[in-house]
């Protein structure tokens, strides 16, 4: 079911989220307006997210809290009250509403407040989350509805009352940069976590920024003067993970040739950030967690166990409590690694923050190559507003990069034309084939003209190697 439906009711009906009494007043980047000063207004009837304001800026959000029960079944009386955003429902212990039902999943569901309502999500458990009589993935609650997990029966209750989660004043934590109420918030977040030495899971989707907000928390930490180590868990071949992690002894593998200190020695007195840590094989897991827990290592082929002082942070795409479910990932692993749990919001969620990320991150890459792209137009402006950005910030930034390479002289609008791009006529191979193609010949055509022919000050301006340049004239005819 998709954000905006109606979900259905314990009696099978389509019903709404439930109404209130204040009247709220327009939207923004996915909040309620509310009014000047601080006083709180509203937006529609049934929305449960109210935007506070002081002087026209906002400062925080105001979700209407609710509260879910157990009514029946084991645990009975246990309840559970909003605090963040989400209550969580399962059988480990670091749920919110901790269930004590044998057909429930670790990580089986959560009620999650937006500005539409209430909407209760199924986390891809074995026995599946019921509302009434009907199995669900994804519905909105109203009040008196009754969730059924296993032999547990719970009751959604809302309140009158509001939870108040301020936001920051900065518009910027580190490289990451917004003005819109989302990313305010994730920045007020980060920057009270940041000097703790909690283990930080950050989410997002590709493209959104994961490492820098990471290494914006090793910055604003106590470990900052200490490294800064990424290891990227999907890069780098199973066989070689473990040596990358932990490091090996001379003669542990074939060509091993000689000792190496491992991610977690290398991150010593700083921070280790483990991207993309959903694709980490499982046989691997369990070592992890080990290192993680006891703070020590064994290098591969070695018998001493070295203890290492390091802060854990990782970043990952894909949804682990899902993972989780269907035997991807382990729960002891996920529960470790989210002592914190945080989410980078997508582009799309924040169309407000476009023109200043333009200006941001225009700005970094003419202080990068001397280039900068040209400004966009006023309908250009508006194309950028509604495109879905599917790679993100990444994305954006690569777009200003050619804009600024193949646009040159030219406005906006022509580097976007449609004849850009093959379209999804070929198949993907051949259409990312085409598009690498076009990027490579303007890219090379561009940096010959800015260096007047010169090949080796071509290969230096791009920061490329000179034999590499030389391939990319031959393949595309240039000269």
């Amino acid at each position: 079911m998709r954000p905006g439906q109606q979900g259905p009711g314990h009696d099978g009906k389509r019903r709404r989220p439930v109404r209130r009494d204040r009247k709220l007043l327009g939207a923004a980047d996915g909040v309620s307006a509310g009014a000047h000063t601080d006083t709180v207004q509203a937006v529609e009837p049934e929305s449960p997210t109210i935007l506070e304001t002081r002087e026209g800026r906002p400062e925080a959000i105001r979700l209407r809290k609710f509260a879910l029960r157990i009514v029946e079944g084991p645990g009975q009386g246990a309840v559970a009250v909003l605090t963040e955003r989400r209550v969580r429902i399962g059988t480990a212990a670091t749920n919110d509403l901790r269930l004590e039902d044998e057909f429930a999943s670790r990580a089986h569901a959560e009620v999650v407040v937006d500005e539409i309502g209430f909407r209760l999500l199924d986390l891809g458990s074995r026995n599946g989350t019921f509302l009434g009589a009907h199995r669900v993935t994804d519905a909105w609650l109203a009040a008196g509805d009754r969730i059924r997990i296993g032999r547990t029966t719970i009751a959604f209750e809302a309140s009158d009352d509001t939870v108040r989660l301020p936001l920051s004043e900065a518009g910027a934590f580190g490289r990451l940069v917004g003005e819109s109420v989302p990313m305010r918030r994730l920045f007020e977040v980060l920057s009270r976590v940041a000097p703790s030495d909690s283990t930080v899971l950050i989410g997002g989707e590709t493209g959104t920024g994961k490492e820098e907000a990471a290494r914006a928390i090793h910055a604003g930490s106590p470990r900052a003067t200490g490294p800064f180590a990424v290891v990227d868990c999907g890069a780098i071949p199973g066989s070689l993970l473990a040596s990358e992690l932990f490091g090996h002894e001379k003669g542990a593998f074939t060509g091993a040739l000689a000792a190496k200190p491992g991610a977690f020695e290398r991150a010593g007195g700083g921070t280790l950030l483990l991207d993309e840590v959903g694709e980490l094989a499982l046989d691997l897991q369990p070592q992890l967690l080990r290192a993680i827990e006891r703070r020590e290592i064994q290098r591969l082929g070695g018998t001493q166990v070295i203890t290492v002082d390091v802060r854990i942070l990782a970043a990952t795409n894909r949804d682990l409590r899902r993972d989780v479910n269907a035997g991807r990932f382990r729960a002891d692993l996920y529960f470790r690694l989210a002592v914190v749990e945080v989410e980078i919001p997508p582009l799309r969620d924040r169309p407000s923050d476009l023109p200043l990320l333009v200006a941001h991150l225009s700005a970094e890459l003419e202080a990068r190559t001397a280039l900068r792209p040209p400004s966009p137009s006023p309908q250009e402006s508006e194309r950028l507003a509604k495109h879905a950005w599917p790679g993100n910030v990444r994305e954006l930034r690569n777009w200003l990069e050619r804009a600024a390479l193949v646009g040159a002289g030219r406005d906006v609008e022509t580097v976007m034309a449609p004849t850009s791009s093959p379209g999804s006529a070929l198949p993907y191979r051949e259409a990312k084939a085409t598009v690498v193609d076009r990027f490579e010949r303007a890219y090379v055509e561009e940096i010959l003209a800015r260096a007047g022919g010169n090949v080796s000050k071509a290969a230096r301006d791009a920061k490329m190697d000179r034999t590499h340049l030389i391939e990319l004239i031959k393949k595309h005819g240039i000269g």
